[in-house]
């Protein structure tokens, strides 16, 4: 373990001293991180001998956790993985320190296709956007004209401004609450909503300034929740539809539950799709291509997948915050 940084107070950055990992990695592509059991901390826990359980310790172990790639440096053997704290394992991220020896798995997952001189529609919403750091980059690389969409619920949840704005022509920030992300750039904007009605916005020239009209889009990126991207969907069909040109890409990076990211072996990530004109139902494993076509993806299968371990996360949640105040010298950031 190279670093750990809290970027907002749900989101943390792990950097990772990984030369193998980081060499072979790709825009789009994810990895599987966990730490040792044996180096775990172990926090004593009277409450289980009143139980009558025979263990009285608990041992911090993380289960496998699938962790966007932010970016790497290949000279130095660096790579970054950004996580949304969400379930125990994730939150004990923030608890590796300096020097900890961690298992890291990959990358994994089919890069994205990254097309040459074409006018191209980021869409990311909360950690969405650090899967798009690279994308955008490696976009700009290639001569491609990047407009992004960059949606937060709250203005304090943006993280790495910097980072977004070198790697895209214009920026248009999307809160729905808090503070109000001031632009930076001349050519950069802020809307008060989601991104739907940012992108209608832009489009009918009620934000100002466009760089590039949405019929010039050839493709469409969206990386975020289920239901925004799902939104970015149904618009492209409703209120979008006019100022799109009817031959864009769409794509979406799914993020459905996985477990052994090891492509096509435990089936636990497999998403249902739909084709849009025949109505034949398909299914694909995630780990092994994240990116798929926006249309043929079955969202509602896709929220209920993901709502399927609500209960037991959040007992173990609980039980977390339990552990850590009996061990209030755990250090955390």
């Amino acid at each position: 373990m190279y670093a750990v940084q809290r970027l907002t107070p749900t989101i943390v950055e792990v950097i990772v001293r990984a030369p193998a990992a980081a060499r072979k990695f790709e825009p789009g592509q994810f990895y599987r991180l966990q730490n040792f059991e044996v180096h775990a901390p172990i926090v004593e826990d009277p409450a289980r001998a009143l139980l009558g359980h025979p263990a009285t310790t608990t041992r911090l172990a993380m289960e496998g956790i699938a962790l966007t790639g932010a970016w790497v440096d290949k000279e130095k053997g660096l790579l970054s993985l950004i996580a949304l704290e969400m379930g125990t394992s994730t939150r004990l991220l923030a608890t590796l320190p300096v020097g900890e020896e961690v298992v890291v798995m990959g990358p994994t997952g089919a890069p994205t296709e990254i097309p040459e001189r074409e006018t191209v529609l980021l869409a990311g919403g909360g950690l969405g956007n650090a899967v798009l750091f690279s994308i955008a980059k490696a976009l700009r690389d290639r001569g491609a004209r990047v407009i992004y969409f960059a949606g937060y619920k709250k203005g304090e949840d943006l993280f790495k401004q910097d980072d977004i704005e070198v790697a895209t022509d214009q920026v248009i920030w999307c809160t729905d609450s808090g503070v109000e992300i001031s632009p930076r750039r001349p050519q950069d904007r802020h809307y008060r909503g989601n991104i739907v009605k940012a992108m209608l916005a832009y489009a009918s020239g009620e934000l100002p300034g466009a760089v590039a009209k949405l019929s010039s889009v050839s493709r469409i990126i969206a990386i975020g929740s289920d239901r925004m991207m799902n939104a970015v969907r149904e618009a492209r069909h409703g209120v979008l539809q006019p100022y799109l040109d009817p031959k864009h890409l769409a794509i979406a990076s799914i993020n459905s539950p996985m477990q052994c990211m090891m492509k096509e072996v435990c089936a636990q990530c497999l998403q249902k799709h739909v084709d849009p004109v025949t109505g034949k139902e398909t299914f694909v494993f995630t780990c092994y291509n994240q990116d798929q076509d926006l249309d043929k993806v079955d969202f509602e299968n896709l929220n209920s997948r993901l709502k399927q371990q609500t209960v037991q996360e959040k007992v173990s949640s609980a039980y977390l915050d339990y552990l850590f105040g009996l061990a209030p010298t755990l250090k955390r950031i």
